[in-house]
């Protein structure tokens, strides 16, 4: 399947059914922290980038199978850019509530909401997962490198009455990059913004997977929590998540049946795409990997990637003290 993937252990969602509306990479920002790769397309222009009906069509494939709908607890619709940017995206979410009968999320950058179309369509999802990184538009250029036909004010004024006409789950996610979004100045532009939002939570992140520029440089846990403490004080403040302090989805995960291979496959061959479709869309460690895969351990994961690594099909990434395999 080309558009669908998964399903991968969400540690927000659980176990996640993912949909790829966009060719690689199509998006209105090139993020100097996207773990994606660089934007080949910068773009505001919405239309079908992929045919609907094709989407659809791997759905309901998917679908036809029973035993592999009950292994998602939710259906995560995501792209390899902007998912907002598709025209198909309603039709897309209504077709997924209606064939799985699992909750539908989104995840967005957030950018697209001043547009009565997408605001339209994205009240069909039951968890919106916008991004706003910043406040100020000097880091938002450095941060997000936004098309030129986007403006902040806009984009923010956009987000605020979504969160006001929206009436489901909206969790706001927030990345810091160190010396560029997480001074006290910066920190107060956003507050000042949720403090206008009506918002289940907000969840805090940092750099924490290979970037696509060097300079994107995680920030402290330490200084996530001030700022979380920052976030979650006042009257009728949302809650809080910081997502890099090792937290992982809460559903376990029975241990491999000998023989077997992850998610009902049971070839090498299976296996290995399962494994390459997760890598496309963003590194992962070996953990990642099995957590997802149940191959019985990340040393598995590492003998059974090892051939691949040394026939170049692969590549080993360092950042931090981890081991990212894409």
């Amino acid at each position: 399947m080309n558009h669908i993937f998964g399903p991968v252990n969400s540690r927000r969602l659980g176990r996640s059914l993912g949909i790829d509306l966009l060719p690689r990479k199509v998006c209105n920002l090139n993020c100097i922290y996207c773990e994606v790769g660089a934007t080949t397309q910068l773009t505001c222009e919405r239309k079908e980038y992929v045919p609907t009906t094709a989407i659809i069509a791997e759905i309901t494939e998917f679908c036809a199978d029973p035993e592999q709908l009950n292994r998602v607890d939710v259906v995560t619709v995501t792209a390899s850019g902007e998912p907002t940017l598709h025209s198909g995206l309603g039709r897309i979410i209504t077709a997924l509530k209606t064939m799985t009968g699992k909750p539908v999320a989104v995840l967005t950058n957030g950018t697209t909401l001043m547009r009565e179309d997408v605001v339209a369509e994205l009240s069909l999802a039951d968890v919106v997962i916008p991004s706003l990184d910043t406040a100020r538009p000097a880091s938002f250029r450095k941060l997000n490198r936004p098309a030129a036909c986007l403006d902040l004010q806009e984009i923010i004024e956009g987000l605020v009455r979504f969160s006001k006409v929206f009436t489901k789950e909206l969790w706001l996610e927030i990345l810091f990059a160190r010396g560029i979004n997480d001074s006290d100045e910066e920190v107060r532009a956003l507050v000042a913004v949720i403090r206008r939002m009506t918002l289940s939570r907000v969840q805090l992140n940092t750099v924490a997977r290979p970037p696509l520029e060097s300079f994107a440089l995680p920030v402290g846990e330490q200084r996530l929590k001030e700022i979380a403490d920052l976030i979650s004080s006042g009257p009728d403040a949302p809650r809080v998540d910081i997502l890099t302090s090792g937290s992982r989805a809460t559903d376990k995960v029975n241990p491999v049946d000998s023989g077997r291979f992850p998610g009902g496959a049971t070839n090498r061959e299976e296996t290995l795409e399962k494994i390459i479709e997760m890598l496309k869309r963003r590194p992962c460690t070996a953990a990642d990997i099995d957590r997802t895969c149940q191959m019985g351990g990340p040393e598995k994961v590492e003998q059974f990637l090892e051939p691949l690594v040394r026939s170049g099909q692969l590549k080993k990434r360092s950042h931090g003290d981890k081991l990212y395999y894409q």
